[in-house]
């Protein structure tokens, strides 16, 4: 999620510093989660279940709460706050139920010859400790309540530090978190520079952040201090590509509603529609069609379209539209954090609009003619977080999918490949670093720990002086399997 940078700067270093979810500094907060991880308390299955059943129980009972505080910040749409917290509770539950298979340590192959003398080798999974979740705005509850699923039932106390621009979902997560969860077990602060500086400084065991790229950039600076393991999920331009074999009704119905829900702010949402020209001006068509189809002719007026996140935010997407390549939309209102659902046709790769994640509903339309050339063309940008593409021609998919990198995306479809629990979410290069989702986010907020087991009566012989050649030559049985 990485644009606009400023902005997104801003959550993190504007504001005076604000009192965390419980009394103290967040110094003190850190020694308590230290203090208690050392108990190794959180490490039990029982702990870990404790506080998925806590997390599900503070979303279920005030489930209508969390919906309107989403609503109120900045997602209209019903269906979209109560997303919000259902895919959230869905996120837990899915946790607890697959928690004792995850936790159950693997039996690792060995070589032949230490399997025969009655060697095991086994990899156990162990919490890193005390956590630092570095939340976004543009999912108020599933991008800071699915990295603190993944941090729990990994056994991980972890603290949030929420966005300043979510102020209803803020406020309602610093007045339940305490009433739901002992502050040494899970915790959320809010504020700005003076806050985050102090955080940042601290030696936590992990860090987890959903931001922009410049944000990213500070966080690995800060965690370098520390050779502190990160989890970056970032951002970039996500291409929605159309061949000419495509649905055209289809397509542009999909990649219109990925481009305008949640307001476009979305780190997976489709950043523009490039599309081969002989079908181009057909699929524009049928885009302008698809926006009046899902949102009326007053999309201001329909509550199932979202609102930008602020004024500033609205300011600097109008700034990016070129009133001659308008064909659908361009109006806005900042002070009512609106602005139109917007096509823009022809765009051209060199116009400002391409040159950063744009992180609004806008959609921009190129065209191309040969996919070799588009391919090139892509892969010679920043890679993206997400990838889509419309074809019925199963030679162009499979090309395009061997040859492009990017964090997931789909096939015929936007979007919607994030709200599966058992595929994992992580970008790739300046998109970010890790994955996570169910089993992946469990996996990736533990460490590995192999343990050679050997029966306490068998000796390797051939490791230990003097080293005859026969001993020698029994080395070789170590890359047998």
């Amino acid at each position: 999620m990485s644009t606009p940078s400023k902005s997104k700067m801003s959550e993190l270093q504007t504001g005076p510093g604000q009192p965390t979810s419980q009394s103290g500094s967040v110094e003190e907060l850190f020694g308590k989660q230290r203090a208690y991880f050392g108990t190794d308390v959180t490490k039990t299955y029982e702990w870990r279940v404790d506080q998925l059943d806590r997390l599900t129980r503070m979303l279920k009972e005030n489930y209508q709460r969390f919906a309107e505080a989403s609503c109120k910040d900045f997602k209209t749409a019903t269906q979209e706050n109560a997303f919000e917290v259902s895919a959230s509770i869905a996120t837990s539950e899915f946790a607890k139920s697959q928690l004792k298979v995850w936790m159950k340590p693997v039996e690792a192959p060995l070589p032949k010859f230490l399997a025969a003398s009655g060697h095991k080798g086994m990899v156990y999974r162990e919490p890193y400790g005390v956590t630092l979740i570095i939340c976004p705005f543009n999912g108020p509850l599933v991008l800071s309540l699915r990295p603190a699923v993944a941090a729990l039932s990994a056994g991980n106390p972890c603290i949030l530090k929420l966005s300043e621009a979510l102020l209803a979902t803020d406020e309602l997560l610093l007045e339940l978190i305490p009433k739901y969860f002992e502050p040494q077990a899970f915790s959320a602060v809010v504020g700005g520079r003076e806050i985050v500086t102090n955080l940042l400084k601290l030696p936590f065991d992990f860090i987890f952040l959903t931001g922009s790229v410049a944000v990213g950039k500070v966080v690995m600076r800060a965690a370098a201090e520390h050779i502190t393991p990160v989890l970056l999920e970032l951002g970039g331009q996500n291409p929605a590509m159309v061949d000419e074999t495509a649905n055209i009704p289809d397509a542009a119905k999909k990649i219109v509603w990925g481009a305008m829900a949640w307001g476009r702010q979305w780190c997976t949402s489709p950043g523009y529609a490039v599309v081969h020209e002989s079908v181009a001006e057909d699929f524009v068509a049928e885009c302008k069609k698809a926006v009046v189809e899902l949102y009326g002719a007053d999309p201001k007026n329909n509550p199932d379209y979202s609102r930008v996140i602020s004024p500033a935010a609205v300011n600097r997407l109008a700034s990016l539209i070129d009133p001659g390549k308008v064909v659908y939309g361009g109006k806005s209102d900042a002070a009512a954090r609106y602005l139109d659902p917007t096509i823009l046709y022809p765009i051209s790769w060199s116009d400002k609009i391409m040159e950063d994640e744009i992180f609004g509903p806008l959609l921009p339309i190129l065209t191309y003619s040969d996919l070799g050339a588009l391919i090139a063309k892509i892969k010679s940008l920043p890679r993206p977080l997400a990838g889509y593409l419309f074809s019925r021609d199963q030679k162009a998919i499979d090309r395009v999918l061997h040859s492009l990198s990017f964090e997931g995306g789909a096939v015929n479809q936007t979007n919607v490949f994030l709200f599966i629990e058992s595929m994992p979410y992580g970008g790739v290069g300046t998109a970010g670093i890790g994955n996570y989702y169910g089993k992946y986010g469990y996996d990736s907020l533990t460490h590995a720990k192999s343990i050679l087991i050997s029966p306490p009566e068998v000796a390797i012989e051939h490791l230990f002086p003097p080293y005859t050649k026969e001993k020698v030559q029994a080395v070789n049985q170590w890359f047998e399997y």
